[in-house]
């Protein structure tokens, strides 16, 4: 039995709901670091109240997707993961910046911290098995363009995201400044209907996508070795592990050095755009200019996001031409320099040209990695793998999340933008590590 080709549409609704999930990621990503400052956090603080997410998305992922491959209910195999995720994300979102309700219970900063912990960890929740269900759904042939469509929702939805806050205080007139400790009502208004597309984009692709039954997936599977399931524990996890593929193993470098750079963007770039370009002290968290250029770093991000969902849709043409491998070089070296050159930016505007290029990195780290993998590992274990496979986008955050603000205080002065520029360098050390990775399942043809 083969897998059928899915229209356009089809595979736009399997992966309708990466537009809520990733609107919700934007608007943690672009305004987390605001709101922990508002809440008192320090500038070297942040990334380790960051620290949390990742270290539970860390032990969180393996364990969805061992159990995901397993799973079969009315709901089908991914899909009760990813709406779980989607509730639980749903819930962070509303509360984050509502924390100091619970100050009878304990500080706004550290509930603040714990509903980061739980946004994040429940984004990965809901975003690993949607990947698994592209790869479990989608033939080899159509792969690429699935995990492109991705990206273009996840671009959609991330401009919006990134976008809400600056809207709803520009074009509606609602505050982006309030007294000190609490957020602005743009910002939390923007987070609780973050969470309500979140709940309605994810209830689309439960409603509309037909995943594959167990037996029909063994008729797929075919020819694979039938694998013992009394042997099918969580302990496995270890063995696979151990037994990753080749071409997983290479790919996990590059995706650690890309996510060490994307998480040193995400932490510091509202305090090192303030600072270094606006001018601001960092202690000034309150100000109504701080607050503005908060909100132009949303503008930005939103910027990169809307770069990266027109890119997702010449991808699979351009990897066509160059293949994946050239194609994920290229896009990596054009986000590296651009990252790098926030530095040098004379004023908030010429920023712009920078989330261009970054844009065009955040893209190709969406899609090229995962259409590389997954034609590299078993269809039986796609799940299991797909979470072990973010062992390599969490432990680069960890690892950041512990030297980053360290390195701002003692290294840098004191000065975050310099965490912006080794986030530059670090893509270009992934870029320069792709060319190891063999891609066993490209079949495009290029151009000689």
């Amino acid at each position: 039995m083969e897998k059928r080709k899915l229209s356009f549409w089809e595979i736009w609704n399997l992966s309708f709901g990466f537009l809520g999930i990733q609107m919700g990621f934007a608007l943690q990503n672009a305004n987390a670091s605001r709101v922990l400052q508002i809440f008192g956090a320090d500038i070297h603080e942040l990334s380790w109240f960051w620290i949390v997410a990742p270290l539970t998305g860390l032990i969180v992922q393996p364990i969805v997707g061992h159990y995901s491959d397993r799973t079969w209910t009315k709901l089908g195999r991914r899909r009760p993961y990813f709406l779980t995720g989607a509730v639980l994300a749903s819930i962070g979102l509303v509360l984050m910046p509502n924390s100091d309700m619970f100050t009878a219970f304990m500080p706004a900063l550290w509930v603040g911290a714990g509903m980061l912990m739980i946004m994040d960890a429940s984004f990965n929740i809901a975003m690993e098995p949607f990947r698994a269900l592209v790869a479990d759904v989608l033939p080899s042939d159509q792969r690429t363009l699935g995990f492109s469509v991705q990206t273009i929702l996840i671009g959609i939805g991330a401009v919006i995201g990134s976008w809400l806050p600056y809207v709803l205080t520009n074009w509606f007139g609602i505050a982006n400044t309030a007294e000190p400790g609490k957020v602005p009502l743009s910002l939390m208004l923007s987070f609780i209907i973050g969470a309500i597309v979140l709940i309605i984009s994810i209830l689309i692709t439960v409603f509309t996508t037909k995943e594959y039954s167990p037996e029909e997936m063994d008729l797929i599977n075919g020819d694979e070795e039938e694998e013992d399931v009394e042997e099918a524990s969580l302990l496995n996890i270890f063995t696979d592990f151990k037994n990753m593929p080749k071409t997983m193993r290479q790919l996990s470098w590059v995706q650690f050095f890309s996510w060490f750079g994307l998480f040193g963007m995400w932490v510091f770039s509202t305090p090192a755009i303030a600072h270094h370009v606006y001018g601001l002290s960092l202690d000034d968290v309150h100000s109504t200019a701080y607050q503005n250029a908060g909100d132009w770093v949303g503008i930005l991000f939103g910027i990169y996001n809307a770069v990266s969902a027109v890119y997702a849709f010449f991808l699979p043409a351009i990897a066509k031409k160059l293949g994946r491998k050239k194609t994920h070089t290229i896009s990596l070296i054009i986000g590296g320099i651009a990252m790098i050159s926030i530095y040098f930016a004379p004023n908030e505007n010429w920023l712009i040209l920078s989330m261009l290029g970054i844009g065009i990195a955040w893209a190709s780290i969406l899609a090229m990695p995962y259409a590389i993998l997954a034609g590299s590992i078993p269809l039986r274990k796609m799940g299991v793998y797909m979470g072990i496979f973010n062992f390599f986008i969490v432990i680069p955050q960890i690892i950041n999340a512990l030297i980053g603000g360290p390195m701002v205080e003692y290294v840098y002065g004191g000065n975050p933008i310099y965490a912006l520029v080794i986030s530059g360098v670090s893509f270009l050390i992934a870029a320069a590590l792709v060319y190891k990775v063999d891609d066993v399942d490209d079949t495009v043809l290029t151009n000689k």
